[in-house]
Parts: structure tokens; sequence; C-alpha cells
């Protein structure tokens, strides 16, 4: 499984709490979790970002083996292990495949539940195998909570307590009986006081992101009066534009621009609650947008209006070809550890298409697991020929991601979290969904404004 959405890198960092009907807090990190689109996928590993710009949620890095061609998303943001792993639900090759482990971990509460009682355990089990490594971890904060593993090592169960209104990271390692690892990651919510929303907001106060970056606030716990909370958080950028809030459910509110961020802009967002108010700042870089064409088999970057490289890719086969529409990077990874099982993608014999714990140089694209990253198990006669992942896109690498002279290494070298990917000419018919990952920039600029609480 995956542990990066919500990881993002770990820590966030308060942008404030404001009493009352509204308290937000500044997440510093760079994924988050599936919040429904395209694609399933609600779990992730534990990894080590690079970077931290983004929404929050979860997904993580790994060591080294030999990697696939995608991973998904998740619900909620873990820490990182000693050996920096992360396992990511992705839609990569299955090239290199490993046997898959027997452990089965099972964490309680379930990722992604809301309203947590303070008082309730985290408590994590696994079956036919033993717990390895297990955090649970204060997103806004960083603060571990005190737990305690049987002397079997089939359980753990946290013994310090909760605080309320508080967004943690589940982060979990077992190995069965022939050392074969796997991981579970998930992100919790405990309840907070009667009449408060929590809301946790991306990008991180004082970041620099791409043009595409939108600021994504996401709730604790259903927003029934959506325009007195929207009403509450103001969006404007030094550029002048028009910066209009969207709703993806009750639980998610997005701002963005008709067209992508000014570069060198600096965009602000105010909240107010009870007469206290915050404010959080961050700035847009420049312009990078790249296009994939999944028919000629090429990248082109274009960064502030100039052409500067060309790459020879290799996206999804024809079984399972890559979305295509404008995505956005949200999670940044020097290694990742991507398991077909964790998007469903398994063999007749249950069996993970493929389960590759270190693909190097691997940035998200959709929460449902689509990432560009390096392949180092493809040939030359692949980049630039063959399409031949699981809906990824790679590019030309080497094992580890040790050498800097790489299309990918230049590639994720040359990216930060916020640059737009568009994808376009791939078989595939499937509409990407604006809220897969930060695909926001696929609904027409009629149909994001009608989704405004505040006209």
């Amino acid at each position: 499984m995956i542990t990066a959405r919500n990881r993002r890198t770990g820590l966030m960092a308060t942008a404030g709490v404001i009493g009352g009907a509204l308290a937000l807090t500044a997440l510093g990190g760079t994924g988050y979790a599936a919040t429904g689109g395209n694609g399933s996928g609600t779990g992730v590993a534990s990894q080590a970002p690079t970077q931290s710009p983004a929404p929050a949620q979860t997904a993580a890095p790994a060591s080294a083996a030999a990697p696939a061609s995608a991973a998904a998303p998740a619900s909620a943001a873990a820490p990182v292990s000693a050996a920096g792993q992360a396992q990511t639900k992705t839609q990569g090759d299955q090239t290199g495949a490993q046997a898959a482990s027997d452990a089965r971990i099972k964490i309680t509460p379930a990722a992604g539940s809301y309203s947590v009682a303070v008082g309730t355990p985290v408590v994590v089990t696994v079956s036919d195998g033993k717990l390895t490594k297990v955090t649970v971890t204060a997103v806004a904060s960083g603060t571990e909570v005190a737990g305690s593993l049987s002397a079997d090592g089939t359980s753990w169960k946290s013994t310090g307590p909760l605080t309320r209104a508080t967004k943690y990271q589940v982060a979990s390692e077992a190995v069965d009986a022939q050392g074969r690892s796997v991981t579970e990651n998930a992100t919790i919510s405990t309840v907070s006081p009667a009449n408060n929303f929590i809301g946790h907001l991306s990008p991180q106060n004082g970041s620099t992101v791409g043009v595409g970056m939108p600021v994504t606030v996401t709730f604790g716990k259903a927003v029934g009066d959506k325009a007195a909370v929207q009403s509450a958080i103001k969006v404007s950028s030094s550029s002048g534009q028009q910066v209009v809030g969207h709703w993806f459910g009750d639980h998610r509110l997005d701002f963005r621009p008709q067209n992508y961020w000014k570069a060198g802009s600096t965009v602000t967002v105010t909240l107010s609650s009870n007469g206290v108010q915050r404010t959080v700042t961050f700035k847009i870089g420049r312009s990078q947008i790249s296009t994939v064409d999944a028919r000629t088999k090429q990248m082109t970057v274009v960064r502030d209006g100039k052409k500067i490289k060309t790459i020879p890719i290799s996206s999804g086969s024809a079984e399972h070809p890559t979305y295509n529409g404008r995505m956005v990077i949200s999670e940044k990874y020097r290694q990742v550890h991507m398991n077909g099982a964790t998007v469903g993608l398994t063999e007749k014999d249950g069996k993970p298409s493929y389960d590759i714990k270190a693909v190097p140089h691997a940035m998200r694209l959709t929460d449902s697991g689509t990432f560009i990253h390096g392949n180092y198990w493809g040939t030359d006669a692949v980049f630039g020929k063959v399409n031949t992942s699981h809906g990824c896109v790679g590019l030309k690498d080497v094992r580890g991601g040790g050498d800097s002279r790489t299309p990918a290494a230049w590639f994720f070298d040359n990216s930060m979290t916020g640059d737009v990917v568009v994808i376009k000419n791939s078989q595939d018919k499937t509409k990407l969904a604006p809220d897969n990952g930060l695909s926001d920039w696929n609904m027409p600029w009629s149909a994001w404004v009608s989704g405004s609480a505040t006209g």
C-alpha cells in the first residue's frame, strides 16, 4: 500500500487556528487522499517527499528494487520509515515484480475516519506476520503518539492521548515469515468541538509552487453551511486575477483563477472568524507546462513560454491507457514503492501485477495512481517508441536514480509541486475527474464558478 498522500512531508506548519465556526491549519506537504474522482484508491505507503507544497494526504518512497509505472491515491499522509521506504498505490509496469508478502495489516480506526473520539486508541494488528514499525503522528505539529507493541509482535496500541480536532497519520510496516515486507497507512481525524469545522489548508505558508497549484481546504467533517465557511476564506493574487472557490462534496473546497496563476505572483489567503484574522501567503514560481503526447511518445517541456527540452517517454499500454487531461504534480519522491494490488491490478493467482520497491524520481499526477517517474528496467527500444505501462508515464532512468544525466533525473530536478503536466492523444476514453488529485483545471470555468457557495 501507500503512505504518501498525507505524508506530504510528514510535518505540516500551523497557519493558525481560528476560534468559533472555523479553524484552519496549513499543511506543509505535497499530496492528499483520494476524494472521489476516477479510480479507486484509499491507501498509500510511507515515504519521504523531497519537496512540500500541496494538499494533504499521503504517499511514500522506498529503497531499491525493480519499479513499476504508476501509483495511486491515499487518504492521509504517513511518516517516513527509517529506511525511507514507501509503498504507493500505482498503475505501474509489472516488470521486476516480486512475490507479495503474506502479512496483512489492519488499522483501527479505518483510513479516512472522521470525528474519532479522543479516548479511542489507535490499534494496528497484523496476520501472518510481525509488525516492525508503527508511528502515529499529528499532521500539523509532527508530534508522535506513544504506543506499545505486543510481545508476539502482532499488535500495537496507542497509549498516549489523542488531541481534539487533530488529523493524524498512521504508518505501519510488517514482514512475513519469509521476510517480505508490507506497509499500511491511514489518516484519521479526531472529533472537534461542537460548531467548529477544522480545515487543513495547502499550499504551505511561505512556499513556492508551480502555476497549476490550487488552494485546497479539506475539512475534518462534512460542512453544512458552505456559504458561511467559504465566506470566511478569501483568496487573492498580486496579479489581480479573479479567484473563485469550488466545492467538491462536503469536505473539500478549492480556489483557483480562470487560467493558471501568473508566474512570479504572490497568492494571499485570509482566514477570518469571530473577529480573528490569519494570513497565509505563497509564491508562484516560473511557469512550466509539460505536454506528454502518448501518440508520438514524446514530452515537451515549456518554461515561461519557451521550449527547453523534449524527452522520449513510454505511457500506458493499450490495455491500461493513461488518462488524457491537465494534471498537477502534487507529490515528489526520489524513490517510491509501487504495488499493483493497491489499485486492483492482480494476476489470476491473486498476486500483484507488479511489486517494485524503489521506483526512482516519482511524481504523483492523480490520486487514483498516475505518476510520472523514472524507469530503469525498460530498454532504449521502449522510450519514444512503445507504450508499455499500466497508466503511468515513464522516463529513462537508472536503478537507484543516482545518475543526474538521465531524462528522469533531469525532469525531477527541474520540476516543482504545482507544475502542470498535460497528457494528450492517449487511447483512454475516460474523462479525468477534476477532484482526482489536483486536476481542477479540467473543469470549464462556467462549471467551476457554479460550484461556488457564495456566488
